[in-house]
């Protein structure tokens, strides 16, 4: 009987300590991973008005789909933030079959610690509290800096364009000159 009981217990430990790591990952991560169409990726980046002289970052980068294509169609310099170390992983060999390695970076960061001071646009696709949180970092950006995002807006920043591809919304904004 003592070795059953032993032997539930281990199975139970093997059990549940992936399930709590997974859990921990999630708590660790503010927005779950949904990739954006190649469509509205080529939009946001249109809208947004992105060429060879910008440098895009994008925050919470998932597969690095957005950062490729601004590479790649659009001739930007990109970056790529994203918390999850499979993510990266992922956007890495995307860019590397695009063969755009050496005009973009993907970093594994936090969003909320990250310096994308640097940045000519700005894409998201993260919940509305999570833009809201990024709000007054992405408000101290350079003036002019543009701001494009995927289906979330930024509460009373009211937005400088918008526009509907298939079942998105899309949202730009410009950083304003503070007087």
């Amino acid at each position: 009987m003592k070795a059953i009981t032993v032997l539930y217990g281990m199975l139970m430990l093997a059990f549940m300590v992936p399930i709590t790591m997974q859990a921990q990952q999630m708590i660790d991560k503010d927005v779950p991973y949904v990739p954006t169409k190649q469509e509205v990726v080529e939009a946001m980046l249109t809208l947004a008005n992105v060429g060879p002289n910008d440098m895009l970052y994008d925050l919470g980068c998932g597969d690095g789909r957005i950062v490729v294509t601004a590479a790649k169609k659009f001739g930007a310099k990109a970056v790529g933030i994203d918390i999850d170390p499979e993510r990266i992983q992922e956007a890495r060999e995307n860019a590397q079959k695009a063969a755009v390695e050496n005009k973009v970076a993907f970093l594994q960061q936090d969003l909320f610690k990250a310096d994308f001071s640097k940045a000519s646009v700005v894409s998201l696709y993260l919940l509305p509290s999570v833009n809201m949180k990024l709000r007054p970092k992405l408000l101290q950006l350079k003036p002019g800096t543009r701001v494009v995002s995927h289906a979330f807006d930024m509460g009373d920043w009211k937005p400088d364009k918008q526009m509907v591809v298939g079942n998105s919304t899309i949202y730009l904004w410009t950083v304003p000159d503070v007087k």
